[in-house]
């Protein structure tokens, strides 16, 4: 499975791309950043990331996009800036038909460290050791995505058997009607 990770912000965009299965030693094929001009107008950064991602999309060919789930913060500008950038990532990947996972960043940190607490030291050296690398990637937005990227290929098979269960389960129970309830209430009371 070939997965691009995004870690998405307004200023630095982290892209990395690992291929890999669960269970065995990952490969990162490319790892960066698109950055955009913190004075620029909105528009024109958002434009400059989904050409960034289109051009990552383009080179690396994943299977899956990973980005990294918008959680509330303090900062709502940060908050929409991230959001903005998280939704650029997705459209970029739908419109060329490939699916997109959201991983939470406590996710992403107990994936690759064991702690969803994990600082971002600790979690570019767990990357650095993951993939066999010199050095962590920098500024830490690009080892963000890696991880990102490893998250998704290590939870995908759980993630996938969870939702053909409860594929399977829901096909079986049909629904219950409001009138079916009233009566079971009523047997058991």
């Amino acid at each position: 499975m070939r997965v691009l990770g995004v870690d998405p912000g307004l200023t630095r965009c982290g892209v990395g791309v690992v291929e890999g299965v669960a269970g065995r030693p990952l490969t990162m094929c490319g790892v960066g950043v698109v950055r955009t001009p913190a004075d620029a107008e909105l528009g024109l950064r958002l434009v400059a990331i989904e050409q960034g991602i289109e051009q990552w999309l383009d080179d690396y060919r994943p299977e899956v996009v990973a980005v990294e789930r918008v959680f509330s913060q303090h900062n709502v500008a940060t908050v929409m800036g991230t959001a903005q950038a998280s939704a650029v990532a997705m459209l970029c990947a739908s419109r060329r038909g490939i699916p997109v996972a959201l991983h939470t960043p406590s996710e992403v940190k107990a994936a690759v460290s064991g702690s969803g607490r994990a600082d971002k030291a600790q979690v570019g050296a767990m990357v650095t050791r993951l993939l066999r690398l010199d050095a962590p990637p920098k500024p830490a937005d690009a080892a963000d995505a890696l991880a990102l990227a490893i998250c998704h290929i290590w939870r995908a098979p759980a993630q996938n058997r969870l939702q053909q269960a409860v594929a399977a389960h829901t096909s079986r129970t049909a629904p219950v009607r409001p009138a079916q309830r009233a009566a079971q209430k009523g047997r058991t009371s």
